[in-house]
């Protein structure tokens, strides 16, 4: 079963603009499919490129910094180089910014399973050298792009129930909870585990489950610390790491100072719901889940976050909430304009936009998405 990327295009795109040689950039959590992209572009330049795994010790050693004065002897006339994990290779920034001053021709593609750790080395190094991609989990249109209406209805509740990533896509139910629990045991955070500012891992399997039971909810570091006992500072930076790893993300609140707006809070989301529901051990059938709201809230809005990120579009997302409990599940702000949605389950359910918010900002739009219209939503 091949699954096409939607973001192979745009990195194809930059590979042929012959006028802008900027490094591209892949970020992505491990098993996401990054070496599976990267292999699939490497096939479009036959016998004029070169891949190399930063894993193994004797490509770090190549690659690195000490040894740059050999680089011509790896890149010779090549056109396109792949280094992937290339957060492994020491001084990578100045390295990879070496290669672009003395191949000015060459094309390079840099893979990286946490940001924090890649972005660090390369951020001052290639100023004005690199352009970055995000690769996520599959997006609903990408494993549904040749499916008819049952075909995609049955796929949205094992979505639901078992993510997106590639594991959980291509193998039966059986076998996709298996790889779900070992990628959620260990491998996904093994970035996390050796970043240097990590002191008490072992509390961040009990920070991922309070996280886990309060997708669609507001979360407050204040409770998570005195939860997990420690301080309100480690869990912020607990959850920084989570989401440079692409584990989760959060989603702050709007406010232009109303009154009674909530301005200092923040949501958190799953970028792939098979991995949340790996952490609250809970992959049953949808029918027999009372976390369908939430789930259906999670997955609308990173379906979303994907079809922006894949089609170049820039805006701010937010939540809306009142201290009367008047609240939006999410909002988008575009050029000052802003639009509104709620994510219903249950079709049935009849859903009015809170009076305050229409009263404050009339210019704007809200709708409700539900499982009859989310395609138009997520980019159809």
């Amino acid at each position: 079963m091949t699954i096409i990327r939607e973001l192979q295009k745009n990195v194809e795109k930059q590979l042929k603009d012959e006028k802008n040689n900027r490094i591209v950039i892949i970020y992505g959590p491990r098993q996401v499919g990054k070496t599976t992209l990267v292999k699939t572009i490497l096939q479009k330049y036959p016998n004029k490129s070169e891949y190399f795994n930063c894993d193994y010790l004797d490509v770090q050693e190549k690659f690195s910094y000490k040894n740059a004065h050999n680089l011509k002897k790896l890149v010779g006339n090549l056109k396109l180089l792949v280094l992937d994990e290339a957060q492994r290779i020491k001084n990578i920034g100045m390295t990879l910014k070496i290669l672009s001053d003395e191949f000015p021709k060459l094309k390079i593609i840099a893979t990286g399973s946490s940001s924090f750790d890649l972005s660090n080395k390369i951020n001052e190094p290639l100023t004005g050298r690199k352009v970055e991609f995000r690769l996520f989990p599959f997006s609903f249109r990408e494993i549904t792009k040749c499916k008819n209406e049952i075909e995609k209805n049955r796929e949205i509740e094992r979505v639901l129930r078992f993510g997106s990533y590639p594991v959980a896509i291509l193998n039966d139910d059986t076998k996709a909870e298996f790889l779900l629990k070992e990628l959620a045991g260990s491998y996904l955070f093994k970035d996390i585990h050796l970043f240097q500012y990590l002191r008490k891992p072992e509390l961040l399997g009990r920070l991922l489950r309070l996280l886990a039971f309060q997708i669609g909810r507001e979360v407050s570091f204040n409770e998570l610390s005195k939860k997990l006992g420690i301080d309100q500072k480690i869990v912020q930076k607990y959850i920084y790491l989570l989401e440079q790893a692409f584990v989760v993300f959060r989603l702050p609140a709007f406010s232009r100072n109303l009154r009674k707006e909530i301005s200092k809070s923040r949501k958190i989301y799953f970028y792939d719901l098979g991995i949340r529901n790996t952490i609250i051990q809970n992959h049953n059938p949808i029918d027999l889940r009372d976390d369908v709201g939430a789930l259906w809230e999670n997955f609308c809005i990173v379906e979303r976050l994907k079809y922006l990120e894949y089609s170049e579009k820039t805006t701010n997302q937010y939540f809306w909430r009142t201290t009367t409990q008047k609240e939006i599940d999410y909002i988008e702000e575009d050029q000052g304009k802003l639009k509104a949605f709620e994510f219903k389950w249950n079709e049935s359910k009849k859903t009015k936009i809170p009076k305050e918010f229409l009263e404050t900002y009339k210019n704007s739009e809200f709708k409700v998405i539900n499982r009859e219209n989310f395609e138009e939503f997520i980019g159809k």
